[in-house]
């Protein structure tokens, strides 16, 4: 089976979309600890490696490990540093941009150079887990802001240059909160909208997607 990669990966979204990819792809799941995904990964037969997601050479590492035919790469995580503009630590806004954009672009930059070895006119698909922050800065949320324009900026840049090369880029608004409770984002709702993108016809690609409950206003 074609291989894929889930970056980030943990009991919420990220595990919604393994399950949404495990009954056609075999998997590979990435995470800083995997002490918590061993349910997930007998459930989907993931192999599991930890690895820190804006550590170039843990990141090379884990492209130099994967099988060759890599058709899907996810990038999901992402870091917060909150509060007033004055008083942010700069140590802790520079973390957060590290693991958001930075990380970011070094699965982009591995996956894409994976994928441009597939044969086909279609050769794989990478996506990003945006959030509203990188439509619009929210007030004690620069850093977070700052990271998911920065990816979202990325996804932009891979998908004109990549699409016509057969590689699907595609950036997720995921604008809401993440749960099982009435008005949250429910995450199976939204691995089914990663898996459509990954399963789009090439003369209709997506490139950008908004997701939200039906209440939640923008």
């Amino acid at each position: 089976m074609p291989h894929a990669l889930v970056v980030g990966a943990g009991p919420g979204l990220s595990a919604s979309v393994a399950r949404a990819l495990a009954p056609d792809h075999d998997l590979t799941l990435v995470a800083r600890t995997t002490d918590d995904l061993a349910d997930l990964a007998a459930g989907t037969g993931a192999r599991l490696v930890a690895a820190d997601a804006s550590d170039a050479d843990a990141m090379a590492a884990v492209f130099a490990d994967l099988p060759a035919d890599l058709r899907v790469a996810v990038y999901n995580p992402s870091a917060r540093s909150r509060g007033p503009i004055t008083d942010l630590d700069p140590a802790d806004v520079r973390r957060a941009l590290d693991v958001t954009a930075y990380g970011a672009f070094l699965m982009g930059r591995l996956a894409a150079r994976a994928m441009l070895a597939n044969e086909g006119a279609a050769k794989g698909t990478i996506l990003f887990t945006g959030a509203s922050a990188g439509v619009k800065g929210f007030p004690r949320s620069a850093p977070f802001a700052m990271g998911k324009f920065a990816q979202r900026g990325l996804a932009q840049s891979m998908a004109r240059e990549l699409h016509p090369r057969g590689v699907h880029v595609a950036w997720i608004n995921v604008d809401g909160a993440i749960g099982t409770g009435e008005g949250q984002l429910h995450p199976d709702a939204i691995a089914r909208t990663y898996r459509h993108l990954v399963d789009q016809d090439p003369s209709a690609w997506s490139e950008e997607v908004a997701v939200r409950p039906m209440g939640e206003t923008f």
